[in-house]
């Protein structure tokens, strides 16, 4: 999932090399960490939060896919 997310990421923001993916496995779920240069965090939050949303839902749907849950953190 690290690499999912890390490829989506990197075409939103304008400076990818910054982009930093980590998960944390946890019990039952699974926390995708995402921090990116400052300038570029409200890119990948986006309008009222719909490119976090759809983030999580494509990260989530994945995860049920595995039999998991996942957890998406925008990291500031």
């Amino acid at each position: 999932m690290r690499e999912l997310v890390e490829r989506i990421v990197k075409q939103i923001v304008n400076n990818p090399d910054k982009v930093e993916v980590r998960e944390v496995e946890g019990g039952r779920v699974t926390v995708v960490e995402v921090s990116t240069a400052k300038e570029d965090v409200g890119l990948v939050i986006g309008r009222k939060g719909k490119m976090a949303n759809a983030l999580r839902t494509i990260v989530g749907a994945v995860a049920a896919k595995l039999g998991k849950r996942a957890i998406v953190e925008i990291l500031e």
